[in-house]
């Protein structure tokens, strides 16, 4: 008995041995042991769960839309001719060293942004940033460069529009601007310091923005979205892609973003640039007065129920609110049935009449309501410092 028991451990350890040699130096002989469960595909689990993630918190498609659409703006302007070279007139001295002289000559004036609005190379941007320029280069997204002219400018409502001899160019598409509400998110896309496109998101802060000094004609769209020197010009969008404005000025102590920036809105923008493309510049209507707006004193003083309405301050001489028999002390309460609730309403329903048409104003004389028509005249180019309507 013993002896078998022997020649069972013997055998028992020599099996043991072998099988631990066989796995140890040739484990495909043994082939592939059953696992112990199955296998948890965690890498395939999380990519998923990260793209569910990116959808939901991502507006890289409504930035892909729009990018290609928005461009950058370098300008250039040359020095004035009492600050050229004394040489420069010598054509010997031109042949050896005219380039670097022209060089000299000419510095860079401005740099922001612009939004292609049309296939045909229109683009819209910022009265500021071609203002005064002798040359406007435009940086498209995909790399090419190419010089733009002026089609025309609204410095009143700092709005500009270029055009580049190119075709089949991406355009922006517009937002429906009954659509936009504060609290709406936004993107800012434009050139910022020059750094290259980049794209900053935020909402929109409040509507309809005026009083602010910025422009004539102020509507603006207030926003968060990072603003900075050199996105002038460039687009704000939706999350759709939509262009809902075009960035225009920022309030800062320091010149760079405070998170309250101001673009033009979309429907402000629309009807200049058609104007501008169709007749090269924006016509409005214009009266001829000087206003300012009710406050509680004057309403007191005019015996006012309200303080609404625009306080014509003064009459310009020949102008179609003097022929009309409009007097300085009247207030203006209606023009054409709209209601008239301050000077920058007033300004900007008379500005969207046609010079030449009759327009029916209604005023406060002596405690008495009179209504006066006025035919609308075509209001001048605008003066440093003219605040006239």
């Amino acid at each position: 008995m013993k002896k078998l028991w022997l020649i069972f451990a013997q055998t028992v350890t020599v099996s043991l041995g072998a099988l631990f040699v066989v796995q140890t130096f040739y484990p495909n002989l043994l082939g592939k042991l059953p696992s112990s469960g199955p296998e948890q595909p965690v890498l395939v689990k999380q990519a998923v769960s990260e793209k569910v993630i990116h959808a939901e918190g991502s507006y890289s498609s409504a930035a892909k839309k729009a990018m290609p659409t928005v461009v950058n703006i370098f300008t250039s302007k040359k020095a004035a001719p009492s600050a050229q070279h004394p040489f420069m007139d010598d054509p010997l001295f031109r042949h050896f060293f005219g380039d670097q002289f022209d060089d000299e000559q000419r510095s860079d004036n401005s740099l922001g942004s612009g939004v292609i609005v049309s296939q045909q190379g229109y683009i819209i941007t910022n009265h500021h940033v071609i203002e005064s320029a002798d040359e406007i280069e435009v940086a498209l997204a995909d790399g090419r460069t190419m010089p733009a002219r002026v089609v025309g400018t609204d410095p009143e409502t700092d709005l500009a529009v270029l055009k580049v001899d190119a075709g089949n160019l991406p355009a922006i598409t517009f937002a429906d601007p009954d659509k936009s509400s504060v609290g709406d998110v936004v993107l800012a896309i434009g050139n910022p310091f020059g750094v290259g496109q980049t794209v900053t998101q935020g909402i929109i802060s409040a509507l309809g923005r005026s009083h602010l000094g910025i422009n004539t004609f102020e509507n603006f769209i207030q926003t968060d979205a990072s603003i900075n020197p050199g996105n002038s010009g460039g687009a704000l969008i939706d999350t759709d892609g939509n262009l809902v404005g075009v960035n225009s000025a920022i309030y800062s102590r320091s010149g760079g973003s405070m998170g309250i920036g101001f673009a033009i809105p979309v429907s402000l923008a629309k009807q200049v640039m058609e104007q501008i493309i169709r007749q090269g510049a924006v016509v409005r209507g214009w009266v001829g007065i000087e206003a300012q707006d009710i406050t509680p004193q004057l309403a007191e003083s005019f015996k006012l129920s309200k303080t609404e309405g625009s306080l014509i301050a003064g009459v310009l001489r020949g102008s179609p609110a003097e022929k009309a028999g409009l007097k300085p002390g009247d207030i203006l309460l209606a023009i054409n049935g709209n209601k008239v609730v301050d000077s920058s309403t007033m300004l900007n329903l008379i500005a969207g009449l046609q010079p030449e048409q009759k327009a029916t104003l209604k005023v406060a004389r002596d405690q008495r309501e009179l209504d006066i028509e006025v035919i609308i005249g075509k209001r001048p180019k605008p003066q440093p410092q003219n605040r006239e309507q």
